[in-house]
């Protein structure tokens, strides 16, 4: 770079970048440093009254430091300010479980069933939501047991329709779900607990067997896996591991039914379905099944819709109860407001014919 001439009041315009470093001070201390472009000075300034000339420099290393020393200064890690990042919260399990119960799981819209003359179900409609459980309740031949029927796509309505949400959330009419999709639906999301063992297990197979062949059909594979997960089950339901092997006509009908259920929770479902699962039992053997119900129930957040003549056992187990005579429902609500005060002259008679202790 060409030495400036004696004499010069102003500096020659250099338009390139240079080696030279531009020092922005504050209180005769460094800050910070930078490349400086060489550029008209806005200021003349004389090679010779300049404090900074360096032999060999260009006129950017000439500008006095204190004409610099105006502008702002630089901000560096040490001064700026610290960023606080929000994270958003991640809601809670009780949370989550409040999102989804906003939307029904199940809902029957006035389903009517009717076999010639005789019309075993007439206009009903109710939803059911996750973790919920209705009991529907009634004398013999009130079309609870085909209520139930047609709430699980076992018998198809008259009139009326039922839908279920699906995993994705959308809900799907059951009479447009094919063969195929609702076997798939009993196998993964739904259980249906029936009064008689005999007709939800393979008597000729072991109870292991029975367990195991729910998982096989949603793709388990790993026969190790497979009787881990039967023996956890059959401990959960109160049934010693040493008797996996056994097959379930060597069982008693409390044992038979206990298996029943854990054939039908081993692929966590959503929605159980439960007809008289405490019929026929001996009361000791009841209060056993009850309890271990409670506690699955409450333990899985299942939703179960239970049809039970015994008034004790949706007492003890469902949060609405429905009571139908003649095929309609007559009076639903909370279970403590329908039983402890009822309303229809019906369930008053229900409910003052149970036996004293």
């Amino acid at each position: 770079m060409p030495a400036a001439r004696s004499g010069s009041t102003r500096s020659r315009p250099i338009r390139r970048w240079c080696r030279s470093i531009s020092r922005t001070t504050r209180s005769s201390r460094i800050v910070s440093t930078r490349p400086a472009r060489c550029a008209r000075p806005r200021i003349p300034i004389s090679t010779r009254s300049s404090p900074t000339t360096r032999a060999g420099g260009c006129s950017c290393a000439r500008t006095p430091i204190i004409a610099r020393a105006a502008r702002p200064p630089a901000i560096t890690a040490a001064s700026a300010p610290r960023r606080t990042r929000t994270r958003r919260r991640r809601p809670r399990m009780a949370d989550q479980n409040l999102i989804e119960n906003d939307e029904p799981l199940l809902v029957a819209k006035s389903l009517s069933k009717s076999f010639g003359r005789i019309n075993a179900c007439r206009d009903v409609s109710f939803s059911l939501h996750p973790g919920e459980v209705l009991a529907i309740v009634g004398e013999s031949g009130s079309g609870k047991s085909t209520l139930l029927q047609l709430l699980s796509g076992q018998l198809a309505p008259s009139a009326g329709h039922v839908s279920y949400r699906m995993r994705d959330g959308v809900a799907r009419d059951l009479a447009s779900l094919g063969e195929a999709e609702r076997r798939f639906l009993f196998r993964t999301d739904w259980g249906f607990v029936h009064q008689d063992p005999a007709q939800g297990l393979r008597m000729a197979v072991s109870a292991g067997a029975n367990v195991g062949e729910r998982l096989m059909a949603v793709g388990w594979n790993h026969y190790g896996r497979i009787r881990d997960t039967a023996s956890d089950w059959l401990t959960r339901v109160e049934i010693d591991t040493a008797r996996i092997d056994d097959a379930p006509r060597t069982y008693s009908g409390g044992m038979r039914q206990r298996l029943q259920i854990a054939r039908n929770l081993v692929t966590e479902p959503r929605l159980v379905f439960m007809d008289e699962p405490t019929g026929g039992l001996d009361v000791s053997v009841q209060a056993r099944l009850l309890d271990l119900l409670r506690s699955l129930v409450a333990e899985l957040n299942l939703a179960v819709v239970i049809v039970t003549h015994d008034l004790a056992v949706a007492r003890l187990l469902s949060h609405r109860v429905m009571v139908m005579k003649g095929g309609r429902v007559i009076e639903t609500g909370l279970t403590d407001q329908v039983l402890d005060d009822p309303r229809e002259p019906y369930t008053q008679l229900l409910v003052s014919s149970i036996l004293p202790p």
